[in-house]
């Protein structure tokens, strides 16, 4: 048997390991490894110096969470800034709303593109839509020069280590809540609450001081170390829930994870992160 083995967090006692019938892919960017597996509980898996992206068997769950919690907690979206995406499972899900005139996917690394049209054929469409425009660029220096530029802003990091890691800090995220409409939304990738409280409340208690509206929200990913990712909300102005209406998600195709019911409940928290966030 064929094993892969994510140690990110080996040092702390934990690993995840999954069986694998091939490497489909295995190369080098410049910025970073990229392998895609052909598992055998899974299906197809990116992974990216040796950290799940994401598999066949259970992405849908954290990018319809990553785009559809945003989307309907704006009054009229039009405009929607991705950063990172690249292999385009949010993208996807971005491409189902009409309203949106303007699509802005903005990724450091090529290479993530090429690899995942090319073994992900079900995101791959979504990248020739009318309305999106690929930009190849680090988004921490793009969106420096964005002003009163996008109604959602979704950050689809990698952990914050590496290439991604300036993607949690305070700068960026003040540039965020600029690039941001009078009344945006941004999400961004914000890890693991079980294994990462500390990272979470650090990063919490940063935006409180940036965003007038600042939430934590999760999603279960059985493929993510503690089964669980979670989310930051942050908003000029509307709460997660203020412009959420049952018809809209209603017109959503498509959708195995994300309900009305589910974004209301993904923002109430377990006792032991509510007590946390509120330090």
């Amino acid at each position: 048997m064929n094993w892969f083995t994510e140690t990110l967090e080996t040092s702390l006692g934990r690993q995840v390991q999954i069986e694998y019938k091939k490497i489909l892919t295995s190369s080098h960017s410049d910025f970073q490894h990229l392998e895609v597996f052909e598992t055998v509980p899974y299906g197809k898996m990116l992974v990216l110096d040796g950290v799940i992206q994401l598999t066949e068997f259970d992405h849908f769950a954290y990018h319809e969470m990553l785009i559809h919690v945003p989307m309907n907690a704006h009054s009229n979206p039009k405009s929607l800034l991705i950063v990172g995406g690249g292999d385009g499972g949010a993208l996807a899900e971005a491409v189902k709303y009409p309203s949106l005139e303007t699509i802005i996917l903005c990724e450091i690394d090529k290479t993530v593109i090429d690899v995942s049209r090319k073994h992900f054929p079900e995101f791959d469409k979504a990248f020739d839509d009318k309305r999106v425009t690929v930009i190849i660029r680090d988004a921490a220096e793009y969106i420096k020069h964005k002003t009163n530029a996008f109604d959602v802003i979704a950050i689809d990091s990698s952990d914050p280590i590496g290439p991604a890691e300036i993607l949690f800090q305070e700068a960026f995220y003040r540039d965020v809540f600029s690039a941001l409409t009078e009344d945006g939304v941004a999400v961004s990738q914000s890890e693991s609450m079980y294994y990462h409280q500390d990272f979470i409340a650090e990063l919490f208690a940063q935006n409180k001081t940036i965003f007038p509206v600042n939430e934590y929200y999760y999603t279960l990913v059985p493929t993510y170390p503690s089964g669980t990712i979670g989310f930051s909300f942050c908003s000029r102005s509307s709460g997660p829930t203020t412009h959420l209406q049952a018809d809209r998600v209603a017109e959503l195709t498509g959708l195995r994870y994300y309900s009305e019911a589910i974004h209301r409940s993904a923002f109430v928290l377990p006792v032991f992160l509510r007590d946390k966030l509120a330090r």
